[in-house]
């Protein structure tokens, strides 16, 4: 059973569903599965009486096809600036990689992204993993009496973070004045 009855009916929902979510991209970056959750939800919520979802569903993914065309959405573009927001926050690459596959990014940009990330010499999870650790004030910045008795503890605080085995004991098994001098540099 179609819930449209009328092309004017159609025309009204598209326009509506359209700044949906054009008043949603002003206020957040997002990726074209969040985007479509949303509309979904917020079409659901405010039209209680719709009982066929799948024309919905259409509609919605004509919007967003629309939006992708005029370059208001991209999955690159969000894959790209959110990798390079979240290595500077402290992420490791194995979370990052997980964060943006629930976003439902698509696994070639993810692999691009993270390959522009990790171009060059640097080591972004030894990097990453020291700003972690600053932020949770263990492993190197615990005070040098409790280093030790908190070594366990901090390499499975960096490992549920995502750090590898080796990266965390590195990190941890890092002296106080090499890790000054390495804080001075970055």
């Amino acid at each position: 059973m179609n819930s449209f009855i009328n092309k004017k009916t159609l025309e009204k929902t598209i326009d509506e569903i359209r700044e949906l979510a054009l008043s949603y991209l002003d206020k957040y970056s997002c990726s074209k599965q969040q985007i479509k959750i949303y509309l979904l939800k917020k079409w659901i919520s405010k039209n209680k009486s719709i009982r066929d979802k799948k024309d919905i569903l259409k509609i919605i993914d004509a919007v967003i096809l629309s939006l992708e065309k005029n370059n208001l959405i991209s999955n690159k573009l969000y894959s790209d600036s959110n990798t390079k927001k979240f290595i500077r926050r402290g992420y490791s690459i194995n979370k990052i990689k997980s964060v943006l596959f629930k976003k439902g990014i698509e696994d070639e940009y993810i692999k691009e992204s993270i390959s522009k990330v990790t171009e060059g010499d640097n080591n972004p999870d030894y990097f990453s993993a020291i700003k972690h650790c600053k932020r949770r004030n263990i492993g190197p910045f615990r005070n040098e009496s409790n280093r030790s008795l908190f070594y366990k503890k901090d390499i499975n605080i960096l490992a549920r973070a995502g750090f590898s085995y080796e990266t965390s004991k590195k990190i941890l098994d890092i002296s106080k004045d090499k890790l000054k001098k390495m804080l001075s540099f970055m």
